[in-house]
């Protein structure tokens, strides 16, 4: 049997937010249903080189969908290399005897199927037609949690967008025209600004210190925490936490490298105060958001289900379009 080999760029002209959205709500709720095999995450650490590497395997027992990624973090990539600093490739593989049917570029793959996430935990856990929208961090993760909102909500009135440097104004050139005609695009200078207000605050950046405080953060605001994606990562001041009803994608997982790994292992919350995963909420065994008052915490460490559908979902669609090109490696 032949493998078929798919380019990012190719990749890329095969997914819409919408269909990876569905994708990956449905493999929320599968987990929450007992029906994955999903080991926690692998680390390497290249710590000379300021970078890791992880490996993700995903078995969805039901679907009969099984893929393994291997992903890196070089947050100097791009200034040393001039490459992204999230690179990926994923091998899907058939589950009934273990051949590598597809090995496809993971990039594209990962930033969509993260911002469907912060889509999926908006749908729940935020308030009813939310109008301003906080970005903290203008890279990759920031267009595509943008872009899950506005595929969720379908128009937004404010978007706030803070980050270090002149990135954000590259972010807001290349947003306004993208989506300039349903929401405002703002840069600001300050943290502060992004979130103080906001319905909707989005971190998306790899800092190991808090960005966000207490004194900003207003009730009811939602945030999808994405950036803290390691051990030592963190973006929010523990305080709102302890202020917060707290989702995670994967209780072990985010206890060890998301938003909560640093207050947890400092004694500041505990994982009782983990109110539920984002799949049991999904899947009708807890409930989202019960008030318009209440701060809500996603904590996005990244599953490897999620790539699993997403890849799944992009060989389906290049076999039918006749994208990419085969070759026998075993």
């Amino acid at each position: 049997m032949e493998t078929l080999i798919l380019s990012d760029e190719e990749v890329k002209g095969l997914l819409s937010m919408r269909d990876v959205i569905e994708a990956v709500e449905l493999a929320f709720r599968e987990k929450a249903l007992g029906h994955v095999q999903m080991p926690p995450k692998i680390y390497l650490f290249f710590k000379k080189y300021n970078g890791d590497l992880r490996a993700m395997p995903a078995y969805l027992e039901d679907m009969d969908i099984s893929a393994v990624k291997i992903v890196n973090v070089h947050p100097e990539n791009r200034e040393k290399y001039g490459l992204p600093t999230v690179m990926a490739v994923i091998i899907l593989v058939d589950p009934k005897n273990g051949t590598p049917i597809a090995v496809m570029s993971g990039k594209t793959i990962t930033d969509m199927r993260t911002g469907a996430a912060g889509g999926v935990s908006a749908k729940y856990l935020a308030r009813k037609n939310p109008k301003i929208v906080g970005l903290v961090g203008a890279g990759a993760q920031a267009r595509t949690q943008l872009a899950a909102l506005l595929e969720v909500y379908r128009s937004l009135e404010e978007v706030r967008v803070w980050s270090p440097g002149k990135t954000k104004y590259e972010f807001m050139a290349e947003m306004k025209t993208k989506y300039g005609s349903i929401c405002k695009i703002i840069p600001v200078e300050t943290v502060r600004e992004a979130v103080e207000g906001a319905d909707i605050v989005a971190t998306t950046t790899p800092s190991r210190r808090p960005l966000v405080m207490g004194d900003m953060v207003s009730p009811g605001t939602h945030f999808n925490c994405i950036g803290a994606d390691a051990p030592g990562k963190e973006e929010l001041d523990p305080l709102i936490l302890k202020r917060a009803k707290i989702v995670v994608d994967d209780s072990e997982q985010a206890s060890h490298s998301g938003e909560i790994n640093v207050p947890l292992s400092r004694g500041l919350i505990t994982r009782e105060d983990i109110w539920a995963e984002i799949g049991e909420i999904v899947a009708g065994k807890k409930p989202g958001r019960t008030s318009d008052h209440e701060i809500t915490i996603f904590v996005s460490t990244g599953l490897a289900i999620q790539d699993a559908v997403t890849a799944n979902l992009v060989y389906r669609k290049a076999l039918d379009k006749g994208v990419g090109r085969t070759l026998k490696i075993i």
